[in-house]
């Protein structure tokens, strides 16, 4: 059984950075696809970023440029960097990872929240 842990979340002035971390367990970490999404107070949880099992990056629109993806296979964590944070950016933001062949079910990590302060 996967389990997500999500850490690295916290409070930060507008134009700050943070780096989110998300550790993988239970299973083969280099078979599966990571991503993060977030979901703000009162809208839609939306995909931030994704990097698969060969390093591929994928950003939404809003954080490329300022969001970097990246996964340490040998020690199972994909990480979220994220600089020049800005309010907008405040939500909770969720880890979640399924197989390369997409067989199986979706896992989702328990969130962390991020605050933007202006």
């Amino acid at each position: 059984q996967v389990q997500l842990a999500e850490s690295g979340g916290g409070l930060v002035q507008a134009g700050g950075s943070l780096k989110l971390s998300c550790v993988f367990y239970g299973s083969t970490f280099s078979m599966y696809v990571m991503e993060w999404h977030r979901q703000a107070p009162g809208k839609q949880r939306e995909l931030v970023a994704t990097i698969t099992s060969g390093s591929s990056t994928n950003y939404a629109d809003s954080v490329r440029g300022r969001f970097t993806i990246s996964r340490d296979n040998l020690g199972n964590t994909v990480y979220l960097q994220m600089n020049d944070l800005q309010p907008e950016d405040t939500a909770v933001y969720y880890c979640k990872s399924y197989h390369v062949s997409r067989y199986g079910p979706d896992y989702w990590g328990q969130g962390t929240q991020v605050t933007v302060s202006s």
